[in-house]
């Protein structure tokens, strides 16, 4: 009997309730499923957007100060804590079956997902999906349906139900 290769499983993870069910569904239907012969591993990708360094201004045109820049990177740290709190939390109780890694890389998210997924080669990314309609889609842009499209390995969106 030969041993089956553990496989490379990315969650773009995110402080959404959309992204902790895509997560935990991959868990409960993908991982827990595959058996025990395996350990598969799960990177937990966040996007994290901060601005640069340096005085900038937004597309409004305000400039903003290295103080404001500063408190905003303070912010945005907190959040990825608390979303890589939150996933580990939810992988907790697979452990048996995964090694968990977290990831936080930072800028657009679109691009972030694409690229880690083909720098990691993923055997699979999983996404959740706000489930917009094609308005919004069209006006804000779907990370899921850009990652869909543009990522080389299998791409599962996950939809919350209602």
């Amino acid at each position: 009997m030969e041993d089956v290769k553990g496989r490379n499983i990315v969650v773009a993870v995110d402080d959404s309730d959309q992204s902790s069910y895509a997560l935990t569904w991959c868990l409960r239907n993908i991982v827990a499923k595959h058996g025990s012969g395996s350990q598969d591993t799960i990177v937990l990708l966040y996007a994290r957007h901060i601005p640069s360094n340096s005085t900038t201004g937004d597309s409004t045109g305000y400039l903003f100060s290295s103080d404001v820049i500063d408190t905003m990177d303070q912010q945005t740290s907190k959040i990825a804590q608390n979303v890589a709190d939150k996933a580990k939390r939810i992988c907790k109780d697979y452990d048996d079956h995964i090694k968990v890694e977290m990831l936080v890389e930072n800028g657009d998210p679109r691009d972030v997902i694409c690229e880690a997924a083909e720098k990691l080669k993923a055997d699979l990314l999983v996404i959740g999906s706000h489930g917009y309609g094609v308005i919004k889609r069209a006006l804000l842009g779907s990370v899921s349906s850009h990652c869909a499209q543009n990522v080389k390995c299998p791409v599962l969106i996950v939809k919350k139900p209602n």
